[in-house]
């Protein structure tokens, strides 16, 4: 269906929001919780995790507030939802990164990088924030307050801050994770895991890049599936993320292992499957992989 979009197709796309984004929220938060929880997962590798689900988490509750109106609390939102959604994706270079100079270039040097990872990823992602407001360029776009498409030059703008660094990131990523599986193909098979992560946020971000492009192409032909394709794939990026980065075999062991000791064996019988470690030697850190490949 083309043309503008109806209220009812409105309605659905804020509810398929706010749906997505609530689960991206939860599985943000879960990682978040379990940072701050458990110690003994304070490490420097799993530090970068708590870092994007904490800019997912922030990101997907100012996704599920929906359109706060106009005044402040619009451009409040337009503000921080794109600081902090840029912040996500800056994010997993950052981890990208690590992992490549652990394991392809043998460098054990990373934990002195944490304070240059946040330079970069803050300091990036608020002057990707501030460029649009150069123009006025936060405002009412649709049922959120974002970056507003109302004219050729604030679409121009969006594509500035927010698509080019995204798909930058995600080249740089695909990059260097080829690298790295390359690097591992003789050390271990188990980890070419990390080959698909570049694929969330292509996933998560194609559709919302096709749809703009179609916007500034074609701006009184709204596709309503193309728009329902875009607003949920892009929710779930917070919920992808957590799954695919979060959940790995040091959270679900000390899952399991506080478990163990807090939960009677009856209970734990029914648990998922997921959350019990089936074989640890299939998976490590960062710094396990680091191990394997010099031996």
């Amino acid at each position: 269906m083309s043309g503008e979009l109806t209220q009812g197709e409105k309605e659905t796309l804020a509810a398929i929001n706010v749906g997505a984004s609530a689960l991206s929220f939860a599985g943000s938060a879960f990682i978040v919780l379990c940072y701050v929880l458990f110690r003994e997962l304070r490490k420097f590798s799993f530090k970068l995790i708590f870092y994007l689900a904490l800019s997912d988490m922030f990101c997907s509750l100012f996704n599920i507030l929906g359109d706060p109106g106009k005044g402040f609390f619009c451009y409040a939102q337009g503000y921080t939802t794109h600081f902090v959604c840029v912040a996500s994706f800056l994010w997993t270079t950052t981890i990208a990164f690590t992992l490549h100079r652990t394991v392809v270039r043998h460098k054990t040097d990373v934990e002195e990088l944490g304070a240059i990872f946040h330079l970069y990823v803050w300091g990036t992602s608020l002057v990707m924030t501030i460029i649009p407001s150069i123009g006025d360029g936060y405002g009412q776009a649709g049922a959120w307050c974002l970056v507003k498409t109302t004219s050729r030059a604030t679409k121009v703008l969006q594509f500035i801050t927010f698509y080019a660094p995204l798909w930058g990131a995600i080249l740089f990523n695909g990059f260097t994770y080829f690298q790295v599986n390359r690097m591992l193909t003789n050390a271990t098979r188990a980890m070419n895991r990390w080959g698909y992560y570049p694929l969330i946020l292509i996933g998560s971000w194609t559709f919302a890049t096709v749809n703009r492009i179609h916007d500034f192409i074609e701006p009184q032909q709204k596709v309503f599936w193309l728009s329902f394709l875009d607003v949920g794939t892009a929710a779930l990026m917070g919920l992808f993320n957590s799954i695919a980065y979060g959940l790995n075999a040091s959270v679900r062991r000390t899952l399991q292992q506080k478990i163990d000791l807090w939960w009677p064996e009856w209970f734990r019988k029914w648990l998922p499957g997921f959350i019990m470690l089936r074989d640890q030697a299939h998976e490590s850190e960062m710094i396990s992989l680091k191990v394997s490949v010099e031996q």
